[in-house]
């Protein structure tokens, strides 16, 4: 028989390419019920003008909502087949024509057809009645051509599969005739022969319905005839077809129409009872006829849905048996009891932050079973969200982006879509779609400063954290993972990794060397902040590191020079004045700030009360009148501290000649370099003085050289030097700078004669000072003169250190 169905099917393509993007085409297929699992139904793929691969990709898949899935797609083949058996009068009762609707959907992109299959009918169901015995009582008064109504025969299948028509066999007094009524075959049995009970009390008949399929199929019912005596009127209806109308949701016990009958017989021939004799399946739930009175009154729950129509047959009977059929007709009337039943066909659960604008995000399909306007359905979406929702087709709508998404601003939607009827009252129903916006890099480091500033202490260790540099990333995961690098750049030629470097991950920024302030203030360099997106994103920033001066420089004097092999004192006539300057200690430190604040101090002196010195600018003053007593030699140690925590000094030994001559000076310096025991022997001394005022003249000549030698390399030294040098101002002159310790510079003139017992000094102007260098290893006197022009005003020697 598959064979023979097989061999009917007629296929029915066509494609119908829609205006709306999202539906893109139709295909109908018809087929026979029954047909085995792993049929097939049609090569959708070829009909749709797919490539198997788009199946493939697309991840093609069959969408029936919530209904049963009877067909499946191979997606190997591009084929439908059969998935369950399909029984047409199960799927669809009576009505024709039948086809399931379904949708095929695609994804990447997003898009569906629209199928059809209509289920032609086999003849797969023979005609059967309710009861397999029918019995009537029939006096045998009953006139010829009185009818006998039948139960109707029920066939499942349609067309001409169905009840086509009846027999009667093993009769002589009753001839069938079939009639319709409305869209029924209903069928009566006419007497066509009178019946005498004394020959014949029962009769046995056989009611034979057939269809018309191939091959044609029957069933039968049994008539058992018990004629009776008086009754030969039979009831009749007043009205043919009833017809009624009733709301679904109509209570129970509403009354729908009341069926009547008349009977011209008197007593219990003449009393009418109701019955229904044919209805469709299920309406014996919802339907009651009263069978004394032929009310028709509702006592289930109608449902517009299901059914929006009923055909029943209530009979009317007599006590004789005799009966007429009235159709009664109910129309069931739609009201808004249905919400709208939202089926999300495909969603994305997560898009990008730059998809475009018009970028579908999920399709769905909206059915509410209710009619005219309680089944017109629109959607909303929530206010303020940057997507909209769209109608493509009947009862197909689709959420897209309506604007630029940024996930710095949202990272995650709840998108709420609210479907509503136009029913009154209107019903609704909601789905609530989470949608994550994944991130893409389009946001830079930012610092949290546009500039840092660092102080460090010189002398730090190497690899000390100096401070912290920040930048947050507004983006997400790896694009706000922030990795700090240090801009290639120098400093005094110098590249400026070698003086700092920066952690990656944390920014942290380290000293690579110790810093010495001396040599290097401040510098700056730029730290670079880039996140690990792609491609990644970076911003600048610059960092100022400042050095702290430490006191880590003790003073350095320049003047007196200490030289070690020969002594070097400062003359002071016994004619000098209270205040009379001395001489003036000149040091530098060459730190800075309150490091640098020199202070001088008279730590050790052979006659306190005779000397002070200046505590700012060392100054060696007499605090009183020079008297004949005073010693002649005077050694003072003046201690040089800066202000620095703690503090450093530094000591220097002045010796002082209170003399008016030099032969006193000499005499008394020459016994401060030699042993007591030449003084013993005065012969021997007078002995020496003419060799030793002979090789004086000789021996002057050539400390002097050796001095002016010596001095041209100090200034030479100092020249080259990082310490500052204090200017020599002429007599009289200002330090118009102001920035030297010494502000004045005294010059004294020295004359002698060749005799050098009785040689005299001169006192030039305040402007001059006297300088005598003593050479221990010899008894004779040497004078030094430095005029005006002192040492430091020669070519070679700097006047200002900046």
């Amino acid at each position: 028989m598959l064979d023979r169905t097989m061999g009917r099917q007629v296929v029915l393509l066509f494609i119908s390419f829609l205006s709306l993007s999202s539906v893109l085409g139709q295909v109908s297929y018809s087929i026979p019920e029954e047909m085995a699992k792993g049929s097939l139904v049609g090569s959708i793929a070829q009909d749709l003008g797919l490539d198997v691969k788009r199946l493939k990709s697309g991840k093609a898949r069959i969408y029936t909502g919530d209904k049963t899935e009877y067909i499946e797609l191979n997606k190997e083949r591009g084929v439908l087949l059969i998935k369950e058996r399909i029984d047409r009068e199960a799927l669809c009762g009576q009505t024709t024509p039948c086809a399931l609707d379904f949708q095929i959907i695609l994804e990447n992109p997003m898009e569906f057809y629209s199928v059809t299959v209509e289920i032609t009918d086999i003849n797969d169901n023979a005609p059967s009645f309710k009861n397999s015995e029918m019995k009537f009582d029939i006096s045998e008064m009953t006139q010829i051509g009185v009818k006998f109504v039948l139960e109707k025969a029920v066939d499942s299948d349609v067309g001409i599969n169905g009840l086509q028509g009846y027999s009667l066999r093993s009769n002589a007094h009753f001839v069938l005739n079939a009639y319709r009524i409305g869209s029924s075959r209903n069928v009566e049995m006419v007497l066509k022969k009178p019946l005498d009970r004394e020959k014949q009390e029962r009769l046995s008949l056989v009611l034979t319905a057939v269809d018309g399929g191939e091959p044609q199929l029957s069933g039968t019912m049994q008539i058992l005839i018990i004629v009776q005596d008086a009754n030969d009127n039979a009831p009749v209806c007043a009205q043919t077809e009833y017809k009624a109308s009733v709301k679904e949701n109509s209570v129970k016990g509403t009354v729908l129409t009341t069926v009547s009958a008349s009977d011209a017989d008197h007593g219990s021939h003449g009393h009418i009872q109701y019955l229904i004799s044919n209805v469709a399946e299920g309406a014996m739930e919802l339907i009651s006829v009263g069978k004394e009175n032929g009310v028709v009154t509702v006592i289930g729950n109608f449902d517009y849905e299901k059914l929006k129509h009923y055909e029943i047959d209530v009979q009317a009977i007599d006590q004789g048996g005799h009966s007429d059929v009235c159709k009664v007709i109910i129309e069931v009337l739609d009201t808004n009891d249905n919400p709208p039943v939202i089926n999300i066909m495909s969603k994305s659960t997560s898009i990008s932050e730059d998809v475009r604008v018009g970028t579908v995000l999920s399709m769905m399909n909206v059915q509410d079973p209710d009619s005219n306007d309680n089944g017109k359905v629109h959607c909303v979406l929530d206010e303020n969200i940057p997507f909209v929702i769209k109608s493509t087709s009947n009862n197909f709508f689709t959420v897209v982006t309506d604007s630029e998404l940024d996930r710095e601003r949202d990272s995650e939607y709840n998108i709420s879509v609210t479907c509503s009827d136009e029913g009154v009252p209107s019903l609704s129903s909601s789905v609530t779609l989470t949608l994550q916006i994944s991130d893409v890099n389009d946001n830079a480091p930012v610092f949290e400063r546009s500039s840092y500033e660092a102080y460090i202490v010189e002398n730090n260790t190497p690899g000390l954290s100096v401070f912290t540099v920040k930048a947050r990333d507004a983006d997400w995961n790896q694009n706000a993972r922030v990795s700090y690098i240090l801009d290639d750049s120098s400093v005094n030629g110098v590249p400026v990794s070698s003086y700092v470097s920066v952690s990656a991950d944390s920014g942290v920024i380290h000293a690579v060397r110790s810093f010495d302030y001396e040599q290097i203030k401040d510098f700056q360099f730029h730290v670079k902040a880039q996140d690990g997106g792609s491609p990644p994103l970076s911003s600048n920033v610059t960092v100022k590191i400042m050095i702290q001066d430490q006191n880590d420089n003790a003073p350095q004097v320049l003047y007196p020079v200490q030289t070690g092999g020969s002594l070097v004192a400062e003359m002071v006539p016994r004619s000098a004045d209270v205040g009379y300057l001395v001489t003036k200690v000149v040091a530098v430190d060459v730190d800075s700030g309150q490091n640098a604040w020199l202070s001088y101090k008279l730590q050790k002196a052979t006659d306190r009360a005779l000397f002070e010195v200046g505590l700012q600018n060392g100054e060696i003053r007499t605090i009183r009148q020079v008297t004949d007593i005073d010693s002649v030699k005077q050694r003072l140690t003046v201690v040089v501290e800066d202000n620095g925590q703690p503090s450093r000094s530094a000591t220097v030994n002045v010796n002082v000649a209170v003399a008016d001559s030099f032969p006193e000076v000499l005499s008394e310096f020459t016994d401060f370099t030699h042993d007591k025991e030449y003084n013993d022997n005065l012969t021997f001394y007078l002995v020496l003085a003419l060799a030793v005022v002979s090789f004086l003249f000789i021996t002057c000549l050539v400390v002097i050289i050796s001095v002016k030698i010596y001095r041209w390399r100090q200034s030479r030294i100092l020249y080259h030097s990082n310490l500052p040098v204090i200017p020599y101002y002429p007599p009289r002159y200002s330090d118009t700078l102001g920035t030297g310790t010494l502000q004045h510079v005294y010059n004294y003139e020295v004359c002698r004669t060749t005799d050098s017992r009785k040689s005299d000094c001169k006192f030039g102007t305040v402007g001059s000072q006297n300088v005598l260098i003593m050479d221990p290893s010899s008894t004779g006197t040497m004078q030094r003169i430095q005029s005006e022009k002192s040492i430091l005003d020669e070519p070679d020697s700097p006047i200002e250190v900046s």
